[in-house]
């Protein structure tokens, strides 16, 4: 072994914060619907849609870029530990997430989101961890207003990047699991979200104008992403925990396999069930969506009592550390 190379750590799981993977698969599981009918329509935009425009879309991408932004973070120091330059490991990480992000665009479908996200890592996530968290907070804060201020989505994922990156640096992430009064803050959290919520929905469905619907869209989503985050982390204080791993866990750890694949399934899914994509019903979109997480929880925890990682999470992990990781849980030294 060349002394300079480096090294990936024996066992990626051995730090993992289990509750950022609870929450990563409930993300996945509300991305999925929101995603169908574009998937299967070639990326056309659909809308009106009643219930599932309220509840689900623009409602879990929140949740999964403030987790990208969190992932981030806590790879840059487990890697600091391994590796005198972190930063070299992230660029790769993120160089490798663009190819596959552009393979999926050109191959699957023009409307996903990897590209973007591996994009801005690049542009925002990588250079703010030079910068002192003060810094990256205040940043990210002024990301977060700006984005609700002119609806927009790609200013809003890297703002929720930043926020998810001093989630980390100031500790918070690590008191997740741990500390006491964290239920209380999430409780009132859920609570404040949930009335924040609540004239935004009324807006949306209130027959305004266009403006003031996105507008809406874009509060009412943030703002329902943090109470459906509050309630997860909640529910994982109670006996329900066990529960919320079995179902959502092994969904989690492979959300990189299970995204991609999902897309490959909804385009062999769209010709049996006929017509035009955007003239599905709720209840069809919602009955795909719960075939395909199935087929995948399934997969998932078969593939999890032999690997610690997802075959994309692998490659993916072997290209950032540009040396093959061990992947069957037979090769991984004892805990």
């Amino acid at each position: 072994m060349q002394p300079d190379c480096p090294t990936p750590p024996a066992s990626p799981a051995q730090a993992r914060v289990t509750a950022l993977d609870v929450l990563r698969g409930f993300a996945l599981c509300g991305i999925l619907p929101a995603n169908i009918q574009a998937i299967a329509g070639a990326g056309d935009v659909v809308s009106g849609r009643a219930w599932l425009d309220l509840f689900v879309h623009q409602r879990f991408f929140p949740i999964f870029s403030l987790l990208f932004g969190v992932g981030f973070s806590l790879f840059l120091k487990s890697a600091a530990r391994h590796e005198p330059h972190p930063r070299v490991l992230l660029l790769r990480r993120l160089l490798a997430l663009l190819a596959i992000g552009l393979a999926h665009f050109v191959l699957l479908w023009q409307g996903e989101i990897l590209t973007f996200y591996a994009l801005a890592g690049l542009i925002v996530l990588l250079p703010s961890t030079w910068p002192p968290r003060r810094a990256v907070a205040v940043l990210a804060t002024t990301l977060v207003v700006t984005a609700l201020l002119v609806g927009g989505f790609y200013t809003m994922v890297p703002a929720l990047f930043l926020l998810g990156s001093a989630l980390v640096r100031y500790g918070v992430v690590a008191r997740i699991e741990s500390s006491a009064r964290v239920p209380a803050v999430l409780a009132v959290l859920a609570v404040l979200f949930a009335a924040g919520a609540a004239p935004a929905l009324w807006i949306q469905t209130g027959g305004h104008d266009a403006h003031a619907v996105r507008f809406a869209s874009v509060v009412g989503g943030l703002l329902l992403a943090g109470v459906y985050a509050c309630l997860i982390l909640l529910v994982l204080r109670t006996r329900l925990r066990r529960l919320l791993h079995r179902v959502f866990t092994p969904l989690g750890r492979l959300a990189l396999t299970n995204y991609l694949t999902a897309t490959l399934l909804v385009l062999a899914i769209a010709p049996v069930i006929g017509g035009r994509p955007q003239q599905w019903a709720s209840a069809t979109v919602i009955a795909i969506a719960a075939a395909i997480l199935i087929v995948q929880w399934s997969f998932s925890a078969s593939w999890l009592r032999r690997f610690h990682q997802g075959p994309i999470e692998w490659l993916w992990r072997w290209a950032t550390w540009a040396r093959r990781p061990p992947l069957s849980r037979a090769s991984l030294p004892p805990r």
